[in-house]
């Protein structure tokens, strides 16, 4: 006799699940999200997390503005009064981010590849994060001296010379001359997803069992 399924939501041996995106285009990646127990979704990207998000309530958020905003408290552990430009308004990185940094007080303009006059916008900003899928498309002089540079762009492209190599969303040997602290491509953003992700998970294995909360060095709440 086959034994009968187990299903994750309510198993608790299953801490945290998450949907490799993107999904194929035959299948509703919304439905597969929203179908997701939200105390387990420890991407953040069930509907219930991105409102408790956007209403500051405590929930598991999305991983990838999680370790942006971890990266940021670790060099300005006050971003309060800060002038941040989110480029980007994607549901994965740049909504959430825009909450994070109003949760911190900052003051936020969400920008795009079509925004009018980008380069000034960035211009005035001490943080920019550039999440909108273009390679080195943020320029040096498009930075505020001193501002903090979060790249979230993973780029593949060709070089003069054949090879393939990863590049961001921010022309790094520029911008780092005017930064006062800039994320690499790789090796910047993309290890604090995971961790962030492994975060999350403890966070869901906390409250799936009742434990007391992981007294976390950096916090966003």
């Amino acid at each position: 006799m086959t034994p009968a399924p187990i299903h994750i939501n309510t198993d608790e041996r299953v801490a945290g699940i998450l949907v490799q995106l993107p999904l194929p285009a035959h299948i509703n990646a919304q439905r597969i999200l929203e179908a997701i127990e939200p105390a387990k979704d420890v991407d953040g990207f069930h509907p219930s997390n991105v409102g408790r998000l956007a209403t500051g309530v405590p929930s598991l958020i999305p991983c990838t503005p999680l370790g942006c905003m971890l990266m940021l408290r670790s060099v300005r552990p006050d971003l309060a009064g800060l002038d941040a430009v989110v480029i980007g308004r994607s549901n994965i990185v740049g909504k959430p981010m825009a909450q994070l940094l109003m949760r911190a007080s900052c003051t936020v303009t969400v920008a795009h590849s079509r925004t009018k006059n980008l380069p000034d916008v960035c211009r005035r900003a001490d943080i920019v994060v550039a999440a909108v899928g273009r390679p080195r498309f943020v320029r040096g002089d498009w930075i505020k001296p001193g501002a903090l540079i979060v790249d979230v762009g993973i780029n593949r492209i060709t070089t003069d010379e054949g090879k393939s190599k990863l590049v961001g969303d921010v022309a790094f040997d520029e911008a780092s001359k005017v930064a006062g602290a800039i994320t690499p491509v790789p090796g910047g953003v993309g290890p604090m997803t995971i961790a962030c992700l492994l975060r999350n998970t403890v966070e869901a294995t906390a409250r799936l069992h009742a434990l007391p909360r992981p007294a976390w060095t950096l916090d966003v709440s």
